[in-house]
């Protein structure tokens, strides 16, 4: 049960991740205030060497790892391009980083509750990738 539930953690995690770095990398080009774009590259930053670290606990278990939901990420892509067509500004990006980076840390808060008998090195890993989620949306509010 242990090793079942901390693939599974570690695969939401995993997911969670590419979705988050490949959401920031899709507002990039519309930012323009530096510091913001400062913010969104350190935690992009920080987001891929977590990537680095799950992936060697994925090895170890001998499992591929899980790319984000089709729809999920395509929904995210769609609405992300349409707020930005209709308003090209750094407090649309601020917008679409903090509502991703709270539907970060509600689902991943639930998958850390529903695979319990996950090991203590992935509940770890999953609290640290909630912690960097709150501290993006934090960050960005002054540009709402």
């Amino acid at each position: 049960m242990i090793e079942s539930d901390t693939i599974k953690l570690l695969r939401e995690c995993d997911a969670g991740i590419k979705m988050g770095v490949a959401s920031i990398e899709d507002v990039l080009d519309y930012v323009s205030n530096t510091d913001l774009k400062k913010h969104l590259d350190r935690c992009k930053n920080d987001h891929e060497k977590l990537e680095n670290q799950i992936q060697l606990l994925l090895d170890k278990y001998h499992d591929d790892g899980k790319d984000p939901n089709t729809m999920a990420k395509s929904m995210s892509w769609l609405k992300t391009n349409m707020k930005l067509a209709v308003n090209e500004s750094d407090g649309t990006v601020a917008d679409l980083i903090t509502d991703g980076c709270n539907m970060g840390v509600k689902s991943l808060s639930r998958y850390l509750n529903q695979y319990k008998a996950a090991d203590e090195t992935s509940k770890q890993i999953t609290k640290r990738l909630i912690e960097l989620e709150e501290h993006l949306a934090h960050s960005v509010r002054p540009f709402l």
